[in-house]
């Protein structure tokens, strides 16, 4: 199975494909960070965003989306304004999938940091050694790809456990 994760933002979005090669284990096809400039209108930045993720799709042809969500916060640490404009990229990569067929699966920031990290409240850094490490980069990918890269992977974990599960024997019916 070929995964596109996707960290999506309206200035900088990353991006990271992956493929399961055997149980548990995953390599990085390719990944990287989608940057424009901020002195683009929103509209245009969005556009722009959306005519890559399509080539993405293009040129990867994966069988599945995984696309963080974005993260609002609680009281004091509330971050409504930066939440809405992850939110409308989220919504174009959303789109993308949709226009054509491929299934896109979102996942929540602590979803992705207790999948890659087994931490919910991992750092960016603790993030990036850590999925540098689980996929054998030889280097340690830029903060954003790292995250397409972490999200992209919980899918294929949350898919594989998802199999395992349905592997298992009810209760009655053991031999």
């Amino acid at each position: 199975m070929r995964v596109l994760g996707i960290d999506p933002g309206t200035v900088k979005m990353g991006y990271g494909v992956l493929v399961s090669i055997h149980r548990g284990q995953a390599r990085a096809d390719d990944y990287g960070v989608i940057a424009l400039p901020t002195s683009m209108p929103l509209q245009n930045r969005l556009f722009q965003l959306f005519t890559h993720v399509l080539n993405l799709i293009s040129v990867f042809q994966p069988g599945a989306i995984a696309v963080e969500e974005p993260f609002v916060g609680r009281g004091e640490r509330r971050f409504v304004g930066p939440a809405i404009a992850v939110g409308q990229a989220q919504a174009l990569v959303l789109i993308g999938g949709a226009s054509q067929g491929i299934p896109v699966f979102t996942y929540t920031p602590a979803q992705v940091k207790r999948a890659v990290a087994d931490y919910g409240a991992a750092s960016k850094e603790q993030m990036r050694r850590a999925i540098a490490s689980t996929l054998g980069l030889a280097e340690m990918p830029e903060s954003d790809a790292a995250d397409a890269l972490s999200v992209g992977l919980c899918h294929l974990m949350e898919v594989q456990a998802a199999a395992a599960l349905e592997r298992e024997i009810p209760p009655g019916q053991e031999r």
